[in-house]
């Protein structure tokens, strides 16, 4: 049986999520990828104990993460019922539906019977009464924002989530859907978008600036740009990269040689950090208060420490954060 660190709270950096009572790690560990039923169960076992040991507590998941889809939740609530229950409390668990999870009209998207049925399927594949926050995963522009809404309402009402949030939506449509869970007191706490370096678009659509004057947290996912923000592809595109095997999330054209040199160059910003680029990466993230946590993928428990130390130094001089801008092509 597993016996989790007693020094696990010593280093790790909690902040606040937007205006609530909830504090998230600096750090999580999603399980989007290698903890489907193509992974090896011993070394998911593995990742989840280095991240609870060193202060991570909070574990993201989605209903379709695995391959298959569902078998992230399954894997993940088999290490639960394992190694976690005595550490339940200390633990947030997240989970998310909107994209398509099974046939027919009834699973994908936003409708009150899709969202209501599909994390009665999550409590179920992971051993669970509720989740500490359900996500609606993306925008829906066929159904109305007050039936979305009204489901998550329904949901905190039953007891199955504590906290709801919003994935991948923008400021215009976060505020309105902000508006209606208000006025319904439904507690909307947070918000999880694709944020890096090289990814601004929360920038560009409001998202960020509308989430600090509501006072909603975000939590960004593809922190490391699919591996771009690291030394992966410093020499060429790897057999084994994402690219080669799954071009759903990074194509070759992104990986061009202009762009190459620029991260070339933000690596050498780094090294003058002292810092990997990868550790720079997400301590840029996180360096103004404006993102509440990042979520880190992992193939192997180094992965989740080496990550873990970006949090040492998150401040940033004017000068380093003016030549990230101009290197990442952001430069006003």
């Amino acid at each position: 049986m597993y016996t989790a660190n007693e020094n696990r709270y010593r280093n790790m950096k909690y902040n606040r999520c937007g205006n609530s009572g909830l504090m998230l790690p600096a750090v999580s560990l999603g399980l989007w990828h290698n903890f489907g039923d193509t992974g090896v169960y011993s070394n998911m076992e593995e990742m989840c104990f280095t991240a609870f040991d060193n202060g991570i507590t909070h574990f993201d998941l989605a209903n379709n993460y695995g391959p298959k889809a569902g078998s992230a939740e399954s894997n993940f609530g088999k290490i639960l019922k394992e190694h976690f229950l005595p550490y339940r409390d200390e633990m947030i668990i997240s989970t998310k539906a909107g994209y398509e999870m099974w046939e027919g009209p009834y699973g994908d998207w936003g409708s009150r019977k899709y969202l209501i049925a599909s994390l009665d399927q999550s409590l179920k594949r992971m051993g669970l009464d509720y989740v500490d926050i359900f996500y609606h995963h993306r925008m829906d522009p066929a159904t109305p924002l007050e039936e979305t809404m009204g489901a998550l309402e329904q949901i905190v009402r039953s007891g199955k989530a504590l906290y709801v949030g919003l994935s991948n939506y923008d400021g215009p449509t976060l505020e309105k859907a902000a508006a209606i869970l208000e006025d319904r007191h439904v507690p909307f706490i947070i918000n999880q978008n694709c944020y890096n370096i090289l990814t601004r678009d929360i920038e560009k659509n409001g998202l960020k600036e509308t989430s600090a004057r509501l006072g909603k947290g975000i939590i960004c996912f593809s922190p490391l740009a699919q591996g771009r923000l690291t030394d992966r592809y410093f020499n060429g595109i790897p057999a084994d990269s994402r690219i080669r095997t799954d071009g759903r999330f990074l194509r070759e054209d992104q990986v061009n040689e202009q762009q190459l040199e620029n991260i070339r160059k933000m690596n050498d910003i780094a090294k003058d950090r002292g810092q990997t680029l990868a550790e720079m990466a997400l301590a840029w993230l996180l360096h103004d208060g404006a993102i509440t946590s990042v979520i880190i993928g992992a193939s192997r428990p180094a992965q989740i420490l080496d990550n873990i130390k970006a949090i040492e130094n998150i401040t940033f001089s004017p000068d380093e954060l003016r030549a990230i801008d101009e290197l990442s092509g952001a430069a006003k």
